[in-house]
């Protein structure tokens, strides 16, 4: 294959590959950003799933979308394809550094493909997911790599090899730029790494997911009374102890309070079992009527939100184990057997419940700041500009 032809195939799979790219980074915004968006034409199932995958954490790298890193390298292939004609140019007389074009591109494309069987592991093992488009645009890397070499091995090896000594000469011919721009480049990543302000959406899964690797609630409080007891900015919670996500917010509640001065928080149980729950269908969360009916017992003998932090992180199946929960804070063991199985416990959770369905609560957590609605955990920063709006004071 002649040069210009050569050329000329790359181009056509640096067009294809940026096109991909292009409607990749549009089913990326679209599967984060839009609330009510229907699903894309290549999420077709669990595990064919460009949606799923684009809403994971490693749909990006340094902060940056992966779709925004393959544009980038297409375009930059694109490039290289033409910069023979570009630097002929006199004002572009400095593009004479890329002696070697067809190397850089057969190293590239390599170094993408490799990249590429890293990416389709992580999609296989790590999400279960698999990306149609993404997986075209890996071979497509890998006929970038092929055309570029002539399909020769020995071609890769010489072209790993010119394109070091060209990058090399080309460092030490234009120093002071080629610093400068290194240090442009390290600072941008270093800034979309660290903010995350690109994907915003991995930066709220990411400061939610770190509250789900603590183990013990290092903000937990005695007493029935979380925050202070005359507030003007009061949470009202419904949530479930076997929910997930209501062990986060449980500990985030408790930062927001020691935190803050003026916040209260009031909790409501919703429990998602159908032992006491009439108003779900599918028995979503067993045990957690049981574990509700141990923390109404222990707001008798005064620790109700200690209580609650301990069902959370230590999940009691039985009485027995329940009962070592009882003990460990001190509770007498004969009084809450009775209040754990007195019909006033029961028909307070029955209660809240039919409060819930009235309110149209389908999900946990959910809380009213002052009557404002929030469904579901949102990151803690949020949480914090919820609170501060309607009126929390930091504690000094």
């Amino acid at each position: 294959m002649n040069i210009d032809k050569k050329k000329l195939a790359i181009q056509i799979l640096a067009i294809a590959g940026l096109a991909l790219t292009i409607k990749l980074a549009m089913i990326y915004y679209v599967a984060n950003y839009e609330k009510y968006a229907l699903p894309s034409f290549c999420s077709i199932n669990e595990f064919i799933d460009c949606d799923g995958a684009a809403k994971s954490t490693v749909s990006q790298f340094w902060g940056i979308p992966l779709a925004y890193w393959g544009m980038l390298f297409y375009i930059t292939v694109m490039f290289l394809t033409v910069v023979d004609k570009l630097k002929q140019l006199k004002f572009l007389k400095f593009l004479e550094v890329f002696k070697n074009p067809m190397s850089y591109i057969t190293v590239m494309g390599t170094v993408a493909f490799a990249v590429s069987m890293v990416l389709a592991g992580l999609s296989l093992f790590k999400i279960n997911k698999l990306c149609l488009l993404c997986v075209i645009t890996y071979f497509i890397d890998l006929a970038i790599a092929l055309v570029a070499s002539s399909g020769k091995i020995g071609n890769i090896v010489e072209s790993f090899k010119t394109t070091v000594i060209d990058f090399i000469a080309g460092a030490k011919q234009y120093t002071k730029t080629f610093v400068v721009l290194v240090i442009l480049a390290t600072s941008f990543l270093c800034y979309t790494g660290m903010t995350y302000n690109f994907v915003p959406h991995i930066k709220k899964q990411k400061s939610i997911l770190k509250y789900r690797d603590i183990k013990y609630n290092p903000y937990r409080v005695k007493g029935n009374t979380l925050g202070d007891e005359k507030a003007d900015v009061v949470i009202e919670l419904y949530s479930d102890y076997v929910c997930p996500l209501c062990y986060i917010h449980n500990i985030m509640l408790h930062q927001a309070v020691k935190e803050f001065s003026n916040v209260k928080v009031i909790h409501h149980n919703y429990p998602f079992d159908k032992e006491c729950n009439p108003y779900i269908s599918v028995n979503m969360h067993p045990n957690a009527c049981f574990m509700a009916k141990g923390a109404i017992a222990a707001r008798k003998q005064n620790n109700y939100w200690e209580m609650s932090s301990l069902l959370y992180e230590e999940q009691p199946k039985n009485m027995e184990q329940m009962l070592k929960l009882a003990d460990k804070l001190g509770f007498n063991e004969v009084k809450f057997i009775e209040d754990f199985n007195a019909p006033e416990t029961f028909n307070e959770i029955e209660s809240e419940i039919n409060n819930a369905s009235k309110l149209r609560i389908d999900g946990t957590p959910t809380m009213y700041v002052n009557e404002e609605r929030v469904v579901g955990v949102m990151p803690y920063y949020e949480l914090r500009n919820v609170l501060i709006k309607h009126g929390a004071k930091p504690r000094k």
